[in-house]
């Protein structure tokens, strides 16, 4: 498939179309995040795809499975948080699926807590503006810290849109352009 110019190998069979174009396929904070970011990197910005997919196949591995994708295309963001003097620190840490996130050490470390967890279903929600199983790292609230694993900010990515019944794909270097991202060597394993 090509996007704005490049040639994207393993993005299936959904329908893709310019993200820009179709504001109504992503949550709120997704779309404003994604104007925002078009006005600092319109070329990055204007190569960001969305699908309008069918919510039964939200998840990765059915999702990949359903539209025929590469899983190595799917990132997954998670939010995590740990407490430190009473202050909670909180984090939304993005992976390849085909890792998983270094909770237990790196992330602990990077958000300098004791214990790290993951937070649960309805306060990500609720928090973050989006629905489960469509949060991404497009959009988070400006007071999360937003981390990225090396592999990440390479090449392209498939990621929720803040709705379930969407994915946004969009290149590594615009996740590496949001505001307040850090790429982090070693934050999957």
């Amino acid at each position: 498939m090509e996007i704005g110019g490049l040639n994207v190998e393993g993005m299936g069979t959904a329908d893709w179309q310019p993200a820009l174009e179709h504001l109504d396929l992503l949550a709120e904070p997704v779309a404003a995040a994604l104007q925002e970011l078009a006005e600092r990197e319109p070329v990055l910005a204007a190569r960001a795809v969305v699908a309008d997919i069918d919510p039964t196949y939200a998840d990765t591995d059915a999702m990949t499975e359903h539209y025929n994708m590469d899983l190595y295309l799917s990132c997954n963001c998670v939010l995590v948080a740990g407490k430190r003097a009473g202050e909670e620190r909180v984090a939304a840490a993005v992976v390849r699926a085909t890792t998983k996130a270094d909770v237990n050490h790196t992330i602990k470390k990077l958000l300098d807590v004791r214990k790290c967890s993951f937070w649960p279903q309805e306060r990500a929600v609720a928090a973050s503006g989006m629905e489960y199983g469509g949060i991404t790292p497009v959009g988070v609230p400006s007071q999360w810290r937003l981390l990225l694993d090396t592999r990440v900010a390479e090449g392209y990515c498939v990621v929720g849109s803040g709705l379930r019944r969407s994915k946004l794909a969009l290149s590594g270097a615009l996740l590496a352009a949001l505001p307040r991202a850090e790429v982090i060597e070693g934050l999957a394993a």
